[in-house]
């Protein structure tokens, strides 16, 4: 997108980006990136989360509930899932060209490129395969991971906004605006941290307020508050992320309801959008089963 004249001169409030190191900890050639630590920190977080609400028996009613040794193991499927998926969404979603034309680079994981819709993707298939295996509902288990989802969701932007990746989009005028340094000159929205509080920590309340009112009494319901939710959450913070420059906007300039352009993130958005209000209208629609509380 093309910058004015005016977005180059930086206001005196612009904040220069913090200097940290993407790098947390360096042996030798050994490396361990933040991006990485912020996978690990919200996969055992989730998992330590998950453990604590099948252990819950009020929550659950009559409902079949995975058990601890299930959550165990669902840990180990769930992160095959998230890094194929997110890999493979990204590669099919935001870069095929460079990709299909270079298809050894599809392994190169350490130069970045994951997607979230990809690795919810990529979650979901390995989930089902588990619970099929177990003999235990599907949606029994993609309900526990929608409430613990949001602290990978947290983590994940915040290592976004520590790698100086997925910025947003110009805002001299913002006393907040940050200069990334590969943004360019022009201060702009740290949107990583917009979308770390509306998809991790407002997301995270908002699951919780369901499971604490409702448990997971009414399959599905969980589920379909969380994919409802981030797709609220993840196409408004698209009003202030740039996107891909590789893609731009679709369908228009700019995302305005005069210029009618979308980006990458919301189109991907909708279906999930759809898919979580028919999941909570048919929680909500569904009969509870003998011996099951209702909420």
């Amino acid at each position: 997108m093309p910058i004015s004249a005016s977005a180059l001169a930086a206001p005196v409030m612009a904040l220069a980006f913090p200097a940290i190191d993407p790098v947390a900890v360096a042996i030798g050639p050994f490396a361990i990136r933040w991006y990485a630590l912020a996978y690990i920190a919200g996969l055992v977080g989730g998992w330590l989360y998950a453990r604590r609400l099948v252990s819950a028996a009020s929550l659950w009613g009559g409902v079949p509930r995975p058990s601890v040794t299930d959550i165990d193991d669902m840990l180990v499927y769930v992160a095959l899932g998230v890094v194929l998926g997110g890999r493979l969404g990204y590669v099919l979603f935001y870069n095929p060209g460079q990709y299909f034309s270079d298809p050894l680079s599809i392994f190169a994981v350490w130069q970045g490129g994951m997607a979230f819709h990809g690795g919810l993707a990529g979650a979901a298939v390995a989930m089902a395969l588990l619970a099929r295996a177990r003999k235990i509902p599907i949606l029994s288990f993609f309900d526990v991971a929608a409430t613990v989802a949001p602290i990978g969701l947290f983590f994940g932007r915040i290592a976004n906004f520590i790698n100086g990746e997925l910025w947003g989009r110009p805002a001299p005028d913002l006393p907040f605006a940050v200069v990334f340094p590969n943004g360019g000159p022009v201060p702009r929205h740290p949107s990583q941290l917009y979308e770390a509080l509306a998809e991790g920590v407002l997301l995270f309340l908002l699951v919780a307020a369901v499971v604490r009112v409702a448990g997971f009494r009414r399959p599905g319901l969980v589920t379909g508050v969380f994919a409802a939710g981030y797709a609220i959450a993840r196409s408004a913070c698209e009003f202030f992320r740039e996107p891909d420059p590789q893609l731009g906007f679709l369908f228009g300039t700019q995302v305005s309801a005069l210029e009618g352009g979308v980006t990458m993130g919301m189109l991907l958005s909708l279906p999930l959008l759809i898919a979580g209000l028919w999941l909570v209208r048919r929680a909500l629609d569904r009969e509870p089963r003998a011996g099951e509380e209702t909420a």
